[in-house]
């Protein structure tokens, strides 16, 4: 198994690190910075950062029209905070007044900034049992957006009062929150299993 993690701006070594640690040995974690490197993974991960700067990145290396044409073949993607808002195919005024140009790969839309900014940053135990087994995942949201519209096809596995906050929609796993900050690697390890679901 062939894990790329979008290494052009944000959270990226620590969810290099997460995904070693819950691959343990069964694949390899690449960091992507440039075109050419998407088509041959069997996965790719959107850490959060700045979503403006990550989007405009991704688009102007190539990188985001590979991960579309991925997308279209199958591949998962898992997005995170930042990498949710990029995964989505309608944003909210901020995004249009930004220009910010999305993947459009999930039919949600989103509110770039829906918990307020930095400083309103918190942590909070969900409940998810459609994603993981055992006690509640201690999610941390930082600067977070959330989900405000989600397709039929997209189930909802996470919601703060009307907020949705962790959403798949076949082979894409969208969080507002930062799994790789923690030491509770079962999100990374739900994601390496519907990889190897999907190349079964």
């Amino acid at each position: 198994m062939k894990i790329g993690v979008i290494a052009l701006q944000g959270n990226v070594e620590e969810h290099v690190e997460a995904a070693k640690k819950a691959l343990n040995g069964k694949g390899e974690v690449v960091k992507i910075k440039h075109k050419g490197i998407v088509p041959s993974c069997d996965a790719i991960i959107i850490p959060g950062g700045e979503s403006t700067t990550v989007c405009r990145l991704a688009w102007s290396e190539g990188i985001a029209q590979e991960i579309k044409d991925r997308v279209k073949e199958g591949m998962p993607v898992m997005g995170t905070c930042a990498g949710l808002i990029m995964m989505a195919n309608k944003g909210d005024d901020q995004v249009e007044k930004t220009c910010q140009r999305l993947l459009g790969i999930m039919d949600i839309s989103v509110n770039r900034n829906a918990f307020g900014r930095q400083r309103e940053s918190f942590e909070m135990e969900l409940d998810m049992p459609e994603l993981i087994n055992g006690p509640p995942f201690n999610a941390i949201f930082i600067r977070a957006p959330a989900i405000t519209g989600a397709g039929e096809n997209v189930e909802v596995l996470a919601k703060i009062d009307d907020l949705i906050v962790a959403a798949r929609q076949g082979n894409l796993l969208a969080l507002a929150f930062h799994p790789e900050l923690t030491d509770d690697l079962r999100i990374h390890k739900y994601f390496f299993g519907m990889v190897e679901s999907k190349n079964k």
